[in-house]
């Protein structure tokens, strides 16, 4: 598709990408927050949970910051899962924006 479209576009297509490859795929999965034990009514949501092992995180921004590295990592954290990827789209190539993340 290129740059240059929303996030959303490029979700529906690696989602059709996937599951016609006959993965398993979630989207919008809550994960839920606790402090101090109690559950809170704020939640995160992965954008795309792949066979409910791999965390994907999507975006369509100018450069990947510190924060959105943060923002996977905690996701693994969070669900303890054991990897991440952030693919950033708007990029001329794929493969420049896109990076993994391990968790342990």
């Amino acid at each position: 598709m290129g740059p240059g479209l929303l996030e959303g576009v490029y979700q529906e297509c690696l989602i059709d990408e996937l599951t016609t490859r006959g993965m398993h795929v979630a989207t919008s999965v809550h994960v839920p927050l606790y402090y101090s034990g109690k559950r809170l009514n704020k939640h995160y949501a992965i954008d795309i949970l792949v066979e409910d092992q791999v965390i994907v995180e999507l975006k369509a921004i100018d450069a990947i910051l510190p924060v959105h590295e943060a923002q996977i990592l905690s996701y693994l954290r969070l669900t303890n899962k054991r990897i991440g990827l952030l693919i950033n789209f708007n990029q001329e190539r794929l493969i420049d924006g896109y990076r993994r993340f391990n968790n342990g």
